[in-house]
Formats: structure tokens, C-alpha cells, sequence
């Protein structure tokens, strides 16, 4: 039986709702079996990020190629980078397999924790983004990469992604969370046609993870074939029914994780 096959080379989260967790549980979910390889442990929860211990770039490199030598992994998420020594380290084992790649920039946890160091953003936008297939930034890390004041409305978006486009990438997913009205607003940007994805702001505390479990959902569709666009739209939903179905999750004090699993079990099931 041929199965789908994802990568997610990212950080894990003790508290299961971000990171390689959330990546996995989405993998998983959608009908995609998930390979992984951690770059960095945090110590952190639904309030937020206590320590983070990196990986060294050695054993970084190392389960990248262990899991692609031996696995017909369909596409691969990159999430959590902190040095920029991890960073050089993904890119060397990103060439060595030629596979489809969805970069997350991951530089600042929901709970406002800067997980990416000052010294590994270069090395994200020299290395990383020209090997990506999409980018998916928020407004803030959008805001970082294309070193331009917060975006405040899709025309903005549009000059962002434009600028990041330029540094390398195949595509760039503007996401909207953090912007204002009543629906949260996407958009794919490849250089020649804007993609818009809106759906309904979801009034819930209960968001830690929503970048991670996008990103993860997009490169599970990839994995099964799935045309970019298609890919994207897929997610969105899939993101949207976990963020509906997890409101009333009761885990940890802070910000709690979406549903994942809101298919399977749970109140709204």
C-alpha cells in the first residue's frame, strides 16, 4: 500500500499543542504518515516558552538524511530554526534531497516568545527561503523578512510578499491571524497570480499552534499531490474546524492547542 509521507524538521513543544507535536498530530489527522527531525527541545506550555536546549547541527543533519535515504517523503516542513548554525545545517541536508518544502518561519511563539536568535535570520533568508516551495509568514515575521513596518491591509501584504518573493521563494503565504475585522485573510502569492483564502475570525484563547499546524497541513497536502492551491485551501478549512472544535478545550491555564483530532473525538464530534 502506498502511503504519503511528510518530514517536519522543527522544535518540540513539552506542552503538545506547537512544534513538532502539533506537526505529527496533523500529519497524522490527514491521512499522512509523519517522519521528523528536531532541531531543538523547549520547556515550555499553554503560558509559555521556560528554556530551549538546541540540537547540535551534526544530529540536526543527521536524521534529515536518515529519514530521506530510506523514505519516499512526498514534501517536508521546516519550522523551528533558532542558530543560524541549524539553519546552514537544514540547507546542506535540503540540497543533498530534492524534495518540496514549506517553510515556516517560526520567529515568535503565540504566548509574543522570540524563538528565532537575531544572528539566524540571515542565515533563514539566504539559505532557507530560496529552497522553499511557500513561505508561510504572519504578519509580524512577514513584517521581519522584507524588513518593511507591519503590513495593515492587503495592498501592503501584496508589497511584502513581493520583496520576499525576490529573496528566493517559489511562493509566499501572507497570512492574516494577526490582522483586524471580521475575517481572517490569506493570501498565496507566486509572482504572477494573488490566491485569497477568507474565512471567519474564530473567537476562542485557544490558538497555540495555529502557524505550526497551517504549515503542517499545506505539506500534508503536498504530500498527497496536491497542487499548491489546492494545498492551501485544504489547510485553511482543516486549521478553521480545529480552531472551532478546540474552544472549549480545557488544557493548561494560558493559551490552549486547537483540536487536531476534532474529526475523530471530542464534543463537537
Amino acid at each position: 500500500m502506498s502511503v504519503p509521507i511528510a518530514l517536519t524538521i522543527a522544535g518540540s513543544d513539552s506542552g503538545g499543542g506547537a512544534g513538532i507535536q502539533a506537526d505529527l498530530k496533523t500529519f497524522s489527522a490527514l491521512g499522512v504518515f509523519g517522519t521528523s527531525a528536531l532541531t531543538a527541545v523547549t520547556a515550555q506550555n499553554t503560558r509559555g516558552v521556560t528554556a530551549v536546549e538546541d540540537l547540535s547541527p551534526a544530529m540536526v543533519g543527521a536524521q534529515i538524511d536518515a529519514v530521506l535515504s530510506d523514505m519516499a517523503v512526498g514534501a517536508i516542513k521546516v519550522g523551528m530554526v533558532s542558530r543560524a548554525e541549524t539553519a546552514r545545517a537544514v540547507a546542506e541536508g535540503l540540497r543533498r534531497h530534492d524534495r518540496r518544502v514549506v517553510l515556516d518561519p517560526v520567529m515568535v511563539a503565540t504566548s509574543g516568545d522570540r524563538l528565532l536568535r537575531a544572528d539566524a535570520v540571515a542565515a533563514l533568508v539566504f539559505e532557507l527561503l530560496p529552497l522553499s516551495d511557500i513561505v508561510t509568514p504572519n504578519l509580524p515575521e512577514a513584517s521581519i523578512l522584507s524588513e518593511m513596518p507591519l503590513a495593515e491591509d492587503e495592498r501592503a501584504m501584496a508589497v511584502q510578499a513581493e520583496r520576499i518573493l525576490a529573496l528566493g521563494a517559489r511562493a509566499v503565504l501572507m497570512k492574516g491571524g494577526h490582522g483586524t475585522g471580521p475575517e481572517s485573510t490569506d493570501i498565496l502569492f507566486d509572482g504572477d497570480t494573488a490566491h485569497r483564502f477568507a474565512a471567519p475570525r474564530i473567537d476562542t484563547a485557544n490558538d497555540h499552534g495555529t502557524g505550526c499546524t497551517l504549515s503542517a497541513a499545506i505539506t500534508a497536502g503536498l504530500a498527497k499531490g496536491l497542487p499548491p492551491v489546492e494545498a492551501v485551501e485544504a489547510a485553511k478549512a482543516y486549521l478553521g474546524a480545529a480552531l472551532a472544535a478546540g474552544r472549549t478545550f480545557g488544557i493548561g491555564r494560558g493559551r490552549g492547542p486547537v483540536h487536531h483530532f476534532h474529526a475523530w473525538w471530542g464534543a463537537n464530534r
